[in-house]
């Protein structure tokens, strides 16, 4: 049976480890990464169209959204490309009102485009009734980004290949981090540029492995531990094209944080913190001396799913 209106949320999130290898003959490069979810959540509630029109909308007050008139919704929107490869793959020609609520920061490196889509895919096979379980959202997830399939399983995997290809961690274990997000994004394609110009004429091998410590901190929720092993690649570059980070990073671990660290691509910067109560003197010290813009997650974080579904006689069902 068709659904009336479906909300479904996928998670940010931060690369606590992220080896990056050569650029491959197709521009793409080899990674090995340790991802992990956060308690940021995109979100998008997708309404029933007995057309075939997708219609994007935004929610209006958004923080991380700097400029509203030109926020991308059209096709080139990853929710309109979700929805619209989930039609294709599967025959339906129904549309959907789709309402983006987005608190990921936008170009952060926090997989945020990744969530959009995760979410749309998820909301859009309920609302329509598609039928296509998770390996099969994920499949598709996969030919939108490399990060689609992590936010669709959330929690804490391994990624090797360009990412996309996932083992997961099966922890509960929480750790604590606070964010810093910039007023401005970084391309990722960029960044990935900036690194292979920093990198010219050097011998790289191609990432094999997440090091085993960095596991074993995160799976015991040992956050001193993990502090002595983030570390993420893409830091030089994106401090080359934004050195303002470089400040501000030291600003934090001056602000008590055991380690602050781009994540990803930049420019946001998570804080690696003890617990909730250290995430608050951080995040007190840091506006109180400093004046910047802070967020307190959690990680691990559930994967995209839906939160809530209305059946079309308007019966509701929360999740």
């Amino acid at each position: 049976m068709l659904k009336q209106r479906v909300i479904a949320t996928a998670p940010g999130k931060i690369n606590v480890y992220f080896r990056v290898g050569p650029p491959r003959e197709d521009g793409y490069h080899e990674v090995a990464s340790l991802y992990v979810a956060v308690s940021l959540l995109e979100q998008i509630e997708a309404t029933l169209r007995h057309d075939s029109e997708l219609q994007l909308s935004l929610e209006p007050g958004s923080t991380v959204v700097s400029d509203p008139e030109n926020f991308p919704l059209g096709e080139a929107n990853l929710v309109y490309k979700a929805a619209q490869l989930l039609r294709e793959h599967t025959g339906c020609t129904l549309g959907a009102n789709l309402h983006i609520t987005k608190r990921v920061p936008i170009a952060g490196g926090m997989g945020g485009g990744s969530a959009d889509a995760a979410a749309a895919l998820v909301a859009c096979n309920e609302l329509w009734q598609t039928g296509l379980d998770r390996e099969e959202l994920g499949r598709l997830g996969a030919r939108l980004g490399a990060d689609v399939p992590f936010a669709l399983m959330g929690g804490a995997a391994i990624g090797l290949g360009v990412g996309d290809q996932l083992a997961p961690l099966l922890t509960r274990a929480k750790t604590h981090w606070v964010l810093i997000p910039a007023s401005y994004g970084l391309s990722t394609p960029r960044v990935y540029a900036m690194l292979d110009r920093l990198r010219a004429g050097q011998e790289l091998e191609v990432p094999q492995e997440v090091d085993p410590e960095v596991i074993k901190a995160l799976m015991e929720s040992d956050a001193q531990a993990l502090s002595q092993v983030l570390i993420n690649d893409l830091t030089q570059a994106s401090l080359a094209l934004a050195p303002e980070l470089g400040t501000v990073r030291d600003l934090a671990e001056g602000a008590g944080a055991l380690r602050a660290m781009v994540s990803g691509s930049g420019p946001t910067l998570a804080l690696l913190v003890e617990d909730a109560e250290h995430a608050e003197q951080v995040m007190a010290q840091l506006g109180d001396e400093v004046g910047v813009a802070t967020l307190a997650v959690s990680a691990p974080a559930p994967g995209a799913r839906v939160v809530l579904s209305e059946d079309l006689d308007g019966a509701e069902e929360s999740r």
